[in-house]
């Protein structure tokens, strides 16, 4: 079970300050079941965690196992919201099966080629997943990697692509029922940053050979643990906080943590909160870090630069294993006094000195910690922070369910290459 610690807080946020939050909190909360609110049509996401489509998780399940038989390598294409869930769950948890590679989230040539020849001469196949097919980047990775495909198995490249799309519209969904590709839906009640527990993410993170099943049963138990109205509610707590700080002045939330296999996890952070809230000149800006090492580039920054900061940090108790200082007989560095104590103290003891330094020097904190890391953990976070943006989406008078701004940069960049 996760834990909110928000003793940091203090005195830039009190107890009664969250508590008369209340109200303003139940209200946004409640949005997320009215049909009239913002955004309405892009709520299946939270009851997702209970109200899945069964048969087609069996389906995942079997396509995965089949990708594992057949495959040295899994091809997954896709951008934002249709890679980074998937992406930060594989780097926590890194595959034991295929080795899984991310392309179409960039349009460099020499990333694309690198995958490129990585995948000659061995077994690979494909996931594509969009929802329409037509957004540019993993378009044109999928061009690249099916004709590659193709070129290796020729019909029976048909077998070996799995297109994560529309449930029956769309060029990715024509071209999958032409050519008989394996599909899965993105529903479209839910959304690209809240899709990491649909086919979106589940089938790659399957593949990988984490337990599905696990993560959508801490997801469930999330779903359940927080839908409480109250001020009990760790979900209301963290975002009475971060929107209290905001007010004050603390435009900037670093999402932070001190283990480097959940950065990925920051990356999805930075887009579940900056397409949701940065919108119609308000939102609270996500970074991300990564402790200690950040601390020797970023730290001086945190320590004393402007005050617009507040920290959330993500913290894992128990990594699963750890070492001991050993002793040293010339004791060169001084780091005798630390023989026999485990690493995993060191690294408390730096998180613990950190974070009362930040405070100190006017930088508040939030702290959730995570006692394991499994896949029940990560489920149980990925639906604690799909939770707390929408409802602090509608705390801001934002619609937390769209992303007009995106469309900006699409429309330059088509004009600037003659598209008819």
């Amino acid at each position: 079970m996760l834990n909110l610690d928000l003793a940091k807080l203090a005195p830039y946020v009190t107890q009664d300050q969250l508590n008369a939050m209340a109200d303003e909190l139940a209200a946004a909360h409640n949005k997320l079941y009215d049909p009239s609110a913002p955004g309405s049509d892009f709520t299946g996401w939270v009851r997702l965690p209970e109200a899945y489509d069964k048969e087609e998780f069996a389906r995942i399940q079997k396509a995965a196992a089949k990708i594992r038989e057949d495959s040295d390598v899994l091809v997954v294409i896709g951008i934002g919201g249709s890679y980074l869930g998937a992406r930060a769950a594989l780097e926590v948890f890194p595959s034991d099966g295929p080795e899984i590679c991310f392309v179409g989230c960039s349009l460099s040539p020499n990333e694309t080629k690198q995958v490129m020849d990585k995948v000659q001469g061995k077994r690979w196949s494909i996931n594509v997943i969009s929802k329409s097919g037509g957004t540019t980047e993993p378009a044109i990775a999928f061009r690249l990697f099916r004709q590659l495909l193709e070129q290796q198995y020729g019909a029976e490249a048909n077998s070996r692509i799995y297109a994560t799309t529309d449930k029956a519209r769309g060029a990715l969904k024509s071209l999958a029922d032409h050519n008989g590709w394996e599909s899965f839906v993105i529903p479209d009640e839910v959304g690209g940053r809240y899709s990491v527990l649909t086919a979106v993410g589940l089938l790659p993170i399957a593949v990988g050979g984490t337990d599905i099943s696990q993560l959508m049963a801490g997801a469930a138990d999330a779903m359940n643990r927080y839908d409480q109205r109250s001020m009990d509610n760790p979900v209301w707590q963290y975002v009475a906080a971060r929107n209290l700080l905001y007010r004050q002045g603390k435009k900037v939330e670093i999402f932070c943590n001190y283990e480097p296999s959940y950065s990925f996890v920051g990356e999805w952070l930075k887009q579940l909160f900056g397409e949701s809230e940065g919108k119609d000149g308000k939102g609270i800006f996500p970074a991300s870090a990564q402790f200690t090492t950040d601390l020797h580039s970023l730290g001086q920054y945190i320590q004393d630069g402007e005050r617009m900061l507040m920290e959330t940090v993500l913290y894992v108790d128990d990594t699963g294993c750890d070492l001991e200082v050993p002793y040293s007989d010339d004791n060169g560095d001084n780091l005798n006094y630390l023989t026999g104590k485990p690493l995993s103290f060191v690294r408390e003891m730096a998180f613990q000195g950190t974070l009362a330094a930040h405070h100190d020097g006017g930088v508040p904190a939030m702290v959730l910690r995570m006692p394991h890391m499994d896949a029940h953990t990560l489920g149980e976070l990925f639906y604690f922070f799909e939770l707390s943006c929408g409802v602090s989406g509608h705390v801001l008078q934002v619609n937390p369910f769209n992303q007009p701004g995106v469309e900006a940069y699409k429309k330059n960049m088509f004009a600037l290459l003659g598209r008819p």
